[in-house]
């Protein structure tokens, strides 16, 4: 089974030699730069002063996909390759991606042509990696298919195929890949410092955050990987650098079923700011996305912002017969976008997903921007920059075909994966232990108390946050329901990982303050 998080923290105890590699961060980016390092056989670490994805990898719109938006910006080569690696991602983890059909619903005459064409040009980008055709819906076949569609002035409907994920479990799964290969994946581990050696070394000083621990850390090559930190860390290397990255915030609602029952997603392709809209099923709820709001500054818990619940909610009302309300949001939550450049004045929207691989003269390689889908060719790019520059043997990439962690075939096309995979059998087992863990822990949560103990034993979870917003999606599917059992949840993690009462009472304040910014004021 999976090491313990104590058996990780020997491993950085012995300073005998060096890393090949060290990644900072532990986002999509850096686990998959991770995992791409330790399937070529380079010594790896992995170091995330947070949990894994505990930032913007795990608010996405839980969308693994070629970008209908990147094609109206005519930005081919990124829709393609995208779409490549959509294909890649089905292939290497089917029990965390699956395929959706989504309905663009036609209400102008000139929408058929127009969107026609264009579904059929991402079906050509697609070319062998496609899932099924895009083709023409009558209005009863769309009304079929999306029941709660806005009926007045529809036409009919485009329905196209992409993927859907569960992001949160993707990471975790990934820093278990790394970890079954070999390598050391540690949460809770703050960087603070970069500085060079002689003969090409650099020393990564970090803290663990639950001891206070400080460690020096050798390594030959060293890969930033922060996502909207990205600059924070490049000051640590040269305290001058021009900034990378423009701060963009997107943010979700998640609601009720009943608002879009069956299995297609909505795809609306231009909101009032440009952005494509999209209302998608997941695990028994609807998650509306998304927004786009430039900011000045970076925050570590970005909070959905009034206005950017009322343009969702405006949004889903132009689209869906039965208009939601405030009342009617179980959960908002908000993640920021980590975009390349851009100018004073320009729309964040406007920018590129694509990333920027960059290395600083004493040698850091930093990469940044993309997104989720991209993460696997993201790393690639990195690791080679980083192999080249620590003076390692040039071993080719082996994740185009390294199945993930817990990979299992997909024993059904419908109904979504719960993430865990060939683990199922294990954590049932687990759950037999005790008559308890079998039972759900809230009648509006799919998630069990075994659930709960599986996270603390065997993925790291530290805090109840981790488990309820990471390890399972409490926290994004009902913010209310999550609060109501954050006290078992601590109890269990207690009794699993020796914690005293204190510790959770600690837990309990700080999850009610964090699981309060879920919820639309």
């Amino acid at each position: 089974m999976t090491l313990s998080r104590a058996e990780l923290l020997q491993r950085i105890d012995d300073q005998s030699r060096p890393w090949d590699i060290i990644v900072i961060g532990g986002g999509a980016t850096g686990l998959g730069a991770a995992v791409d390092a330790v399937s070529r056989g380079y010594r790896t670490l992995l170091l995330e002063q947070g949990d894994f994805a505990c930032g913007t990898s795990s608010r996405s719109t839980k969308l693994i996909h070629g970008g209908v938006r990147y094609l109206q910006q005519g930005n081919l080569t990124l829709v393609r390759e995208a779409l490549r690696e959509r294909h890649i991602l089905l292939d290497n983890a089917p029990h965390l991606v699956h395929d959706l059909p989504f309905v663009i619903p036609l209400y102008g005459w000139w929408d058929r042509p127009f969107y026609g064409i264009g579904m059929g040009l991402y079906d050509l980008l697609a070319g062998a990696h496609g899932l099924a055709h895009s083709r023409h819906l009558s209005r009863k076949e769309t009304i079929n298919l999306i029941p709660t569609v806005r009926r007045e002035n529809l036409r009919g409907g485009i329905v196209y195929h992409d993927g859907q994920f569960n992001d949160a479990r993707m990471a975790i799964c990934l820093a278990l890949t790394i970890a079954d290969l070999g390598g050391t994946p540690l949460n809770y581990m703050k960087v603070s410092g970069l500085a060079a050696r002689s003969a090409g070394m650099t020393v990564v000083t970090a803290t663990e955050i639950e001891s206070g621990r400080e460690y020096e850390l050798s390594a030959r090559a060293v890969i930033n990987a922060t996502g909207v930190s990205t600059d924070q860390v490049r000051r640590m290397d040269e305290p001058s650098c021009a900034p990378l990255i423009t701060p963009s915030q997107g943010t979700h609602i998640v609601l009720d079923r009943s608002f879009l029952p069956g299995n297609c997603a909505v795809m609306i392709p231009h909101t009032d700011d440009g952005r494509v809209f999209f209302a998608i099923p997941w695990f028994d709820h609807v998650i509306i996305g998304t927004t786009d709001t430039h900011l000045g500054t970076i925050t570590p818990e970005p909070v959905p912002l009034p206005y950017e619940i009322d343009f969702l909610l405006a949004h889903a009302g132009r689209c869906l017969e039965r208009r939601p309300t405030r009342t009617d949001v179980l959960s908002a939550f908000a993640g920021l976008r980590p975009l390349v450049g851009g100018k004073a004045g320009h729309k964040t929207a406007e920018l590129s997903r694509e990333y920027l691989l960059s290395v600083s003269a004493s040698g850091l390689v930093t990469i940044t921007g993309g997104k989720w889908t991209t993460y696997r060719s993201m790393a690639v790019a990195a690791v080679d920059a980083a192999a080249r520059l620590g003076g390692l043997d040039s071993r080719p990439s082996a994740t185009g075909s390294l199945r993930l962690h817990g990979w299992e075939p997909l024993s059904s096309p419908a109904g979504f994966p719960d993430g865990y995979g060939s683990d199922r059998g294990a954590l049932e087992q687990l759950t037999g232990e005790q008559p308890a863990w079998k039972e759900l822990l809230h009648p509006r949560l799919p998630y069990t108390a075994g659930e709960i103990v599986w996270a603390a034993r065997f993925e790291w979870a530290r805090s109840v946050e981790d488990v309820l917003a990471r390890r399972t999606r409490a926290l994004f599917l009902d913010a209310r329901a999550s609060r109501e059992i954050a006290p078992l949840v601590a109890s269990l993690m207690a009794f699993e990982l020796g914690f005293d009462r204190a510790w959770q009472s600690r837990q309990l304040e700080r999850f009610a303050a964090v699981a309060a910014q879920y919820l639309p004021t």
